[in-house]
């Protein structure tokens, strides 16, 4: 009986072939093991909650605002910004200003001055929020703004924030700070949603101005303090029109977990142009945006004439994008892709270096970042579109997290991300490395990979 209901279940909700059949094929041979595991893992909940709080209504829907450019002014990308639109329903904003911070050395101070001189709104989504020096510095600086009549919401993940406990999380609540745990039970058999986490970094101070990229919140991340398990990233600030998108994405995440509407001029003021960049926010979640973002780069590696450079903490693509890689690389565009020279995760390492034979022997090219550990989320293509923010190249960010990007039509911000990426280069993986493995090794890396889609 539970592998009939397992296998129906599958049938009616599963689109991914593969993932179908190892569903089924799992409940059958394994009925009671394999249906808690369902259970858990398996059913996507999340897009049933969010319908139902959203009254059964999407709030963006695939194709409703695709974009248009006139013949005169066709660019090669142009397609790319197209198919972006038709997949976010979003369109792309002009007159923005981006500007790179680098690690918390540069990123914290200038978040934390943005929430001490906030006037009517914060809104604050962390995937970590530890309870260390830096994490209470951002609790002590939200709850000052609180006390003086700001309006500050903050979102933490259920499991990046601390499943069991949530120092951080207590602290604000303590202090009367209205904060929310994201998707969290204590107990596990009501924990409906465990494998599907928010993994979105996100500020966002009146409406105006915004900070996002991969950066988490946590001590680690201010090297210059030489922590002892530093970690290297990128975030970035931004001010103009494109912050309404971030803040209605915020709004959105709230709401699914509150039922409060955030508005008024106090969240969404009118903005004014004030840079050269154009640009636009992808969100991916399994509520209603599922694989925007995977969707996104499938067609910026379509669009590349030139080149393609790419920096990941974790480089788990699945076959299909890894093959766009390689056909990329076929026809003469250049694909580097950088991942830490050391991971934090050794299946992720072992799992990588199986999957990235074929594009190595296609023209591909793999480097190793430079240490300590590099957690920057990165994407360049031809010198002139750049993907910024939270997703890593795996399944996990790509069809599980809730997770936000920003995609940038600027020369300038291209250029220096492609320099930053240049600069953390180290050694290259090549194809005999990999050859030079013993089998036990080759036997290894293989079977980790079959886990692909849950590392």
């Amino acid at each position: 009986m539970i592998s009939v209901a397992l296998t129906i279940h599958v049938l009616l909700t599963k689109s991914d072939v593969r993932a179908a059949a190892g569903w089924i094929g799992l409940g059958c041979f394994s009925p009671f093991a394999g249906g808690l595991a369902y259970l858990l893992l398996g059913i996507n909940r999340v897009q049933r909650r969010a319908l139902r709080m959203r009254g059964g209504a999407l709030v963006a829907v695939r194709g409703s605002r695709a974009e248009t450019v006139p013949p005169a002014d066709r660019h090669h990308l142009d397609p790319l910004r197209r198919s972006i639109g038709f997949i976010t329903g979003r369109p792309t904003v002009a007159g923005c200003l981006i500007d790179i911070l680098h690690d918390g050395d540069e990123a914290y101070p200038a978040m934390l001055a943005a929430i001490e001189h906030a006037r009517s709104s914060v809104g604050l989504s962390s995937y970590i929020l530890r309870d260390d020096e830096i994490g209470r510095r951002f609790v002590v600086a939200l709850h000052a703004a609180h006390q003086r009549g700001v309006q500050v919401r903050v979102i933490v993940d259920g499991v990046g924030g601390g499943w069991i406990i949530s120092p951080a999380f207590r602290r604000l609540r303590r202090m009367g700070v209205p904060a929310q745990r994201f998707m969290h039970s204590a107990v596990p058999w009501r924990m409906p949603f465990l494998n599907l986490r928010t993994h979105r970094k996100l500020l966002v101070v009146d409406g105006a101005l915004a900070f996002t990229g991969g950066l988490n919140i946590a001590s680690q991340n201010v090297l210059a303090t030489c922590p002892p398990n530093p970690v290297q990233d990128t975030h970035f600030q931004l001010r103009g029109p494109v912050v309404r998108q971030l803040v209605e994405a915020f709004a959105g995440d709230w709401s699914f977990l509150t039922g409060e509407v955030l508005g008024g001029s106090a969240w969404c003021p009118s903005l004014d142009p004030v840079g050269q960049a154009t640009a636009r926010v992808v969100t991916a979640g399994p509520d209603q945006d599922l694989e925007k973002v995977e969707f996104s780069i499938m067609q910026a590696i379509a669009c590349a004439q030139r080149s393609i450079h790419v920096m990941t903490p974790y480089f788990l693509a699945d076959q299909a994008m890894m093959t766009a890689l390689s056909l990329a690389a076929m026809r003469g565009v250049a694909v580097d892709v950088i991942v830490p020279e050391h991971s934090d995760n050794r299946a992720v390492e072992w799992a990588m270096r199986e999957n990235v034979k074929a594009l190595l022997h296609d023209g591909g090219r793999i480097w190793r970042s430079t240490p300590p550990f590099r957690h920057s989320k990165l994407m360049v293509v031809d010198h002139e579109w750049s993907l910024i923010g939270s997703s890593n190249w795996d399944t996990r960010s790509l069809r599980l997290n809730f997770e936000l990007c920003v995609e940038v039509y600027d020369g300038a911000l291209a250029g220096e991300l492609e320099a930053l990426m240049a600069r953390c280069r180290g050694r290259a993986l090549v194809a005999q490395e990999l050859a030079d493995r013993d089998l036990l090794g080759h036997l290894r890396d293989s079977a980790v990979r079959l886990l692909l889609p849950y590392l």
